[in-house]
C-alpha cells in the first residue's frame, strides 16, 4: 500500500515519501494574508454547512437493544466507529454487512460479526464499520441471526433503440487551432454524420466553423479552459455529451455507443476512454482532520465495474468522457481556472460523481508539431505560450483548493 490508513482521527497528513510530491496549501498563501483568508474561510463553511447539511437523523430504540437506524454515514473506502449500539439484556448477537467488514477486535476483520456473554456492550463500544466497495449513495443493511434490521450505514460521498444523435451531443473547446479543429469535425462525420457539435472557442481572431449540425460559440478572448467547458455544456440538450479535445482524432475504435452502454446499464455518472492507449485513470482518497480536509491522488482504479470486463471504477479520467449532462452541470467546471486544468474538476466532484474508465473504447491524438506547414507551427507555437502553466498559476490553484475546498494539504503520486 501507500501508507495512506483512512480511519477517523484528528488531524490528517500528507506524509512524505518515495515518489510522492505533497502540496503544503498554507505554503502557496501569502503571510500577510493567511489570518484574513482562514477566517473568512471558516465562515464559508459554516454558511455551506447552514445551507445544505441536514440534521442527524433519529435512532432506533426497542426492548432488548438499541442502534442506529440510519443515518450513519461512512465516504468510501473509510472506516467509522458505528455509534450508539447497546444491548439491554444478555443474548447473542451476530452482525453481517455486505458492502463493508465489521472488525472485532485486533487486527482481526471479517464480514459477520459474533459477540456473546457479559462483555458484548464493551465489545459493540469499539465495533467499527469499514467500506471496501468504492460506491456513492450506496445503503448498506445489517442483519441478526433471525431477521433484517433496518439499514445504518451509507456510503454519501440501460442502450435503448433510440438514435445516438438523440441521446448524445459532442462536445469542445478551441483556441486558435483550427487546423485541428477541422480535422476532429472531419473524423466524426465520418463515423457520426448526424450528431450535433458544441465549439467553444475563445480565439483572439476567430475563423468561422460553417459545418452543419456544428454550434460555434464566440467567448471573449483568452477567456479560459474550463470557462470554455461550462459553455459547451450549457447548451447540451441531449441526456449525454461526449468530451473531446479539439486535437482527438474519431477511429474505427471510437464507439460511442460502448461507453452509452455502460451508463445506461449503471449508477455511473460518466464514464473515459483511452486516448491512444492511455486511459490516465486515478484515484482520489479524501481524509477529513478537524478543521481541514487531506487530499491524496493515486493513479489507478479502485474494482473492476461488475458486468463490464474491460471497465473499472475510479475518480477521473482522461478528457474523453461521456457523461451525464444534469451531474456535469451540477459539479460544474471552475472558470477560475483558465490555463492547465483536468483534475480539479474531478477533485470539485469527490463524493458526487461516481466515475469508470473503459480501455476498450478509444479515440486518437493528432501530431502536436505540423512541421511541413510553417505558418501551423507558429500557430502551435502561440498556442503554448498560452496552454503553458505559470507558476503564478499553480500557486493560485493551490490556494484556491485551500479555500474552496477546504484543504490542508495536497500528495500525488
Amino acid at each position: 500500500g501507500d501508507g495512506i490508513w483512512l480511519a477517523p482521527k484528528n488531524q490528517c497528513e500528507c506524509a512524505k515519501a518515495d515518489h510522492v510530491h505533497v502540496y503544503q496549501m498554507e505554503d502557496y498563501i501569502d503571510k500577510k494574508d493567511l489570518a484574513s483568508i482562514k477566517e473568512r474561510r471558516q465562515k464559508e463553511f459554516e454558511h455551506y454547512q447552514k445551507r445544505l447539511l441536514s440534521p442527524p437523523p433519529p435512532w432506533q430504540s426497542g426492548l432488548v437493544a438499541i442502534y442506529p437506524i440510519h443515518g450513519v454515514e461512512v465516504m468510501p473506502l473509510h472506516t467509522i466507529m458505528i455509534p450508539g449500539i447497546l444491548v439491554l439484556c444478555l443474548f447473542i448477537v451476530i452482525l453481517r454487512a455486505s458492502l463493508g467488514t465489521s472488525i472485532q477486535t485486533g487486527q482481526e476483520r471479517t464480514a459477520h460479526l459474533d459477540l456473546r456473554l457479559e462483555l458484548l456492550n464493551f465489545i459493540l463500544e469499539h465495533v467499527t464499520y469499514t467500506s471496501v466497495v468504492y460506491q456513492l449513495s450506496a445503503v448498506d443493511m445489517t442483519k441478526n441471526c433471525s431477521k433484517m434490521l433496518p439499514a445504518f450505514v451509507t456510503s454519501p460521498f440501460t442502450v435503448t433503440d433510440r438514435k445516438i444523435s438523440s441521446l448524445v451531443t459532442i462536445t469542445t473547446k478551441t483556441f486558435l487551432r483550427y487546423h485541428k479543429l477541422r480535422l476532429l469535425i472531419k473524423s466524426i462525420r465520418q463515423y457520426y454524420p448526424d450528431i450535433k457539435i458544441i465549439v467553444a472557442d475563445d480565439s483572439e481572431v476567430p475563423e468561422k466553423i460553417v459545418e452543419e449540425n456544428v454550434e460555434h460559440y464566440i467567448m471573449p478572448f483568452g477567456k479560459g479552459w474550463f470557462a470554455g467547458r461550462n459553455l459547451a455544456i450549457s447548451q447540451v440538450t441531449t441526456k449525454y455529451y461526449l468530451w473531446v479535445d479539439d486535437d482527438y482524432l474519431f477511429t474505427e475504435n471510437t464507439k460511442i455507443e460502448k461507453l452509452l452502454d455502460v451508463l445506461e446499464r449503471t449508477n455511473l455518472d460518466m464514464v473515459g476512454g483511452s486516448v491512444n492507449g492511455n486511459t490516465y485513470s486515478f484515484q482520489l482518497l479524501y481524509e477529513q482532520g478537524d478543521d481541514s480536509g487531506c487530499l491524496h491522488l493515486r493513479y489507478g482504479s479502485f474494482h473492476k465495474l461488475e458486468g463490464f470486463p474491460n471497465c473499472v471504477v475510479t475518480s477521473g479520467v482522461v478528457n474523453f468522457y461521456l457523461a451525464h449532462t444534469d451531474k456535469s452541470r451540477h459539479v460544474s467546471y471552475d472558470p477560475l481556472l483558465q490555463r492547465v486544468a483536468h483534475s480539479e474538476y474531478f477533485m470539485d466532484g469527490v463524493g458526487i460523481l461516481l466515475v469508470g474508465s473503459c480501455s476498450h473504447v478509444s479515440i486518437g491524438h493528432q501530431a502536436h508539431n505540423p512541421a511541413s506547414e510553417p505558418n501551423l507551427t507558429k500557430v502551435e507555437d502561440q498556442y503554448k505560450r498560452f496552454r503553458t502553466n505559470t507558476q503564478a498559476q499553480v500557486k493560485f490553484k493551490l490556494s484556491l483548493h485551500y479555500f474552496k475546498n477546504q484543504l490542508k494539504c495536497y500528495s500525488t503520486r
